[in-house]
């Protein structure tokens, strides 16, 4: 007696369909799984053996050989064990029904119930897209592949239930499609809260419309943190696309909370600097993201910069710039990605008051130079703007006036983004910071005076290449914001303002 029933697995953001085969024949009980499956799918043999047992069905004294096709394709994880039980059923003639055009996906515990499982989202996409019309998946994941249009699912709560509903006892109700709710940002941060910080504050706008990465530089106690963890509520809402893939790899991390099943916030990631490379970029034998990828449409905040390993700094110099971190294994290469606004901030010297203008630093000038030497100068340069945050004085401090609201701010923030969307209509391109160099000087066309200033700035202070398409990209930014066609040399003035501080502390 032979069965086949579809599942689907993961690796890395990638689905792939598997075609779970079972062949129950008579000779010797035994029950074995060959198809490249793991210790996991392995250990689903016992698993499913109770699984049977809880639910009064007997499990069958044939000799049983299940296959996980593509046989070369490596399977790891339990999500197999609901559409190896099914198959198994369906061998033995305990479920008769027709099952070519559903799929199920979960893994089944001792007692006969179906357990939550990671990277749902992702095999739902891919059901869809292979034409499944229904997919079985366990009952606490259901809300999250309800995100899905155009696909049946099915909330399995236990073994006994999905056989009822396959052998038309008694059906299991389809699980209602979950809308997303309009984007509702957290009040409680608001950067009408900050007090003076005037060019920090612009220049962190000029970040979020056009995704800028930013490094911030001062004292202690002087704003820097505060400044960035308000950043998500100047950005821009994500987009269902965006909403889509930020969930999935959440998804695949097991971190999404079960009351919401889709992101709809930009995620903002703040890992603390004992974090390794793996954590930071991610890892592990089956290769897991890490924080640089769960911030993926949002924002990755590293505060205390220089404080950070110095081989785990130096492991996202590339993922910043192509916007994908890849990972090889012996299991296999996994590409996660990770287009984020990479904000850093960090203390002048080891005590925190070099260059402060009314206190002294007291750190030997070898140690401030061993200090700054820990980021080195392509580091620096993957950061389009550079701000130096000022002390708060006492007048800014003690004033009892409110500074612009977040709410205020996002509105010319998503003014500029709308100009961008326009400009980069029929592209890959979402925002000026991901201007190709090919294709910068047709995106960002100066007046005369602007490129006489831009000439007159590289020659003197020596500029990178880099540093040339970056302040090319913030001068448009900047354009963006006043709503103007052409870049001006008051836009390359400003934008240069923000790019000398490699300058001051690193010459």
């Amino acid at each position: 007696m032979f069965a086949k029933v579809r599942s689907f697995g993961f690796f890395g953001i990638s689905s792939f369909e598997v075609e779970v085969e079972v062949d129950a024949s008579r000779g010797l009980p035994s029950f074995n799984i060959v198809g490249l499956p793991d210790t996991a799918i392995k250990e689903s043999k016992d698993r499913i053996r109770s699984a049977m047992r809880a639910s009064s069905i007997k499990f069958p004294v044939l000799s049983i050989m299940v296959n996980l096709a593509p046989a070369d394709t490596k399977k790891s994880g339990s999500v197999h064990d609901m559409a190896i039980l099914v198959a198994i059923l369906k061998a033995t003639n305990i479920i008769m029904g027709n099952t070519d055009d559903s799929a199920f996906v979960g893994e089944v515990s001792l007692n006969g119930k179906i357990r939550h499982i990671n990277g749902v989202l992702a095999m739902v996409l891919k059901a869809y897209e292979s034409g499944v019309k229904n997919i079985f998946v366990p009952k606490e994941n259901a809300f999250e592949a309800s995100v899905v249009e155009g696909i049946n699912v099915y909330g399995v709560e236990s073994v006994e239930e999905l056989i009822n509903h396959l052998c038309d006892v008694k059906y299991i109700n389809v699980q209602e499609r979950y809308i997303p709710p309009k984007t509702e940002y957290n009040e409680i941060l608001d950067f009408s809260d900050v007090k003076g910080q005037y060019s920090a504050k612009f220049a962190l706008e000029i970040a979020a419309a056009g995704g800028h990465n930013v490094m911030m530089i001062g004292s202690p106690g002087s704003g820097k943190s505060m400044l960035a963890k308000r950043m998500p509520t100047i950005l821009p809402p994500l987009s269902f696309q965006e909403s889509l893939e930020t969930t999935n790899i959440h998804s695949i991390a097991g971190l999404l909370d079960k009351n919401t099943p889709i992101i709809t916030k930009r995620p903002f990631r703040s890992p603390h600097h004992t974090i390794s490379s793996a954590g930071l970029t991610g890892g592990g034998t089956v290769p897991h993201p890490g924080e640089i990828s769960l911030a993926h449409n949002g924002v990755l905040f590293l505060d205390e910069f220089a404080e950070f390993e110095k081989h785990t700094i130096e492991t996202i110099r590339q993922p910043i710039e192509d916007g994908y971190v890849t990972i090889s294994r012996v299991s296999g290469t996994v590409i996660y990605p990770c287009s984020v606004m990479l904000i850093g901030a960090m203390n002048p010297c080891p005590c925190g008051y070099y260059g402060h203008p009314t206190r002294k630093c007291v750190c030997p000038q070898k140690k401030v130079r061993a200090y700054l030497s820990k980021l080195s100068g392509p580091i620096i340069d993957r950061f389009d703007l550079h701000v130096d945050v000022a002390p708060v004085n006492f007048d800014d401090m003690s004033s009892t006036e409110k500074g612009e609201s977040s709410e205020k701010i996002r509105e010319r923030i998503m003014r500029a983004r709308k100009i961008q969307l326009e400009r980069f209509k029929g592209t890959n391109i979402k925002c000026n910071a991901q201007i190709p160099a090919s294709v910068i000087q047709k995106y960002c066309i100066m007046d005369d005076s602007a490129f006489q200033k831009l000439k007159q700035v590289f020659e003197k202070m020596n500029f990178s290449g880099r540093s040339y398409n970056k302040i090319l990209k913030v001068s448009r930014t900047i354009a963006d914001l006043e709503n103007s066609e052409l870049i001006t040399k008051r836009h390359i003035s400003q934008a240069v303002q923000f790019r000398s501080l490699d300058k001051k502390y690193w010459s």
